[in-house]
């Protein structure tokens, strides 16, 4: 038995067939200390009602529940994995739910009504990270229906979600993640930590969201930064030459010779709001 009194996670999969299936971007993580790491990375739990997405076999959701979360939803598409996931439940009772479905096709603010305070953690599925992470910062309302994000994403795609300007990761994702919430590494998880180790390392990143961001309309700051990132190694007068060009900058005062990387998020903001 582990220390939370379930059988071994190998076992578990074992048992249940699980073998991670690369279409689905899974990689399991099995140590139990390490995802109880991840788990205490999220803060205090006990009040908390956390989304999980892409459970597998259960051993974030297991950490989770040890780390006395008050409630689990998790989220999983992989009917392989239920029937592991419902052993959890059972012996948890009442604080594990199950919801077999497509994260991609899942409405969060939904499953996180009314239920009080709100976290997500999780080992994200590396071909839906990205995309999840955006729509997580891009609602129309704000603040958002979570109170903090803990997420699992290679080490390439956490370095782009904390990118500041001027450096090489800085693109679409900083501008977003920037705009509206403080997110920050906490650590990384070396490949061999994962069943089968992918080709990169990971990293645990923390994300909270800004109580008051700059206002700014989505659907213009996306398409500035798509724009501008678009062609990043032109001068802004021509990759935002679509959206104005010379003329929308002169409108915000930013010089046209400059390049994508260098503006902050607040010269984005302003140029989306010049649109």
């Amino acid at each position: 038995m582990s220390m939370d009194g379930l059988p071994p996670l190998r076992e578990v999969i074992e048992r249940h067939g699980l073998f991670a299936k690369k279409a689905l971007g899974q990689n399991f993580l099995l140590d139990l200390n390490l995802t109880r790491r991840i788990a205490r990375a999220a803060g205090r739990l006990e009040n908390a009602t956390v989304l999980e997405v892409g459970p597998g076999p259960g051993g974030l959701t297991r950490a989770l529940l040890m780390e006395g979360a008050k409630r689990v939803v998790a989220i999983e598409r992989d009917d392989r994995c239920i029937a592991a996931l419902e052993e959890i439940a059972a012996h948890y009772p009442g604080r594990l739910e199950i919801v077999a479905g497509d994260a991609m096709k899942t409405d969060f603010a939904a499953l996180a009504e009314g239920v009080g305070e709100v976290k997500i953690v999780a080992n994200l599925p590396y071909n839906i990270g990205t995309e999840l992470l955006i729509r997580w910062l891009t609602p129309q309302i704000w603040p958002p229906f979570y109170e903090s994000m803990t997420l699992m994403f290679q080490r390439e795609v956490a370095e782009r979600v904390v990118a500041m300007p001027g450096s090489s990761h800085y693109g679409r994702l900083g501008v977003l993640s920037g705009w509206r919430t403080q997110a920050s590494i906490a650590f990384d998880v070396p490949p061999q930590a994962f069943t089968p180790p992918p080709k990169v390392t990971s990293s645990v990143v923390r994300i909270l969201p800004r109580p008051e961001p700059l206002p700014a309309d989505i659907g213009k700051l996306a398409r500035t930064t798509e724009a501008a990132f678009g062609q990043r190694r032109k001068m802004l007068r021509q990759s935002l030459k679509s959206l104005g060009g010379e003329r929308l900058l002169e409108k915000v005062g930013i010089d046209g010779t400059r390049r994508a990387e260098t503006l902050s998020v607040e010269e984005f903001v302003r140029l989306a709001r010049a649109i």
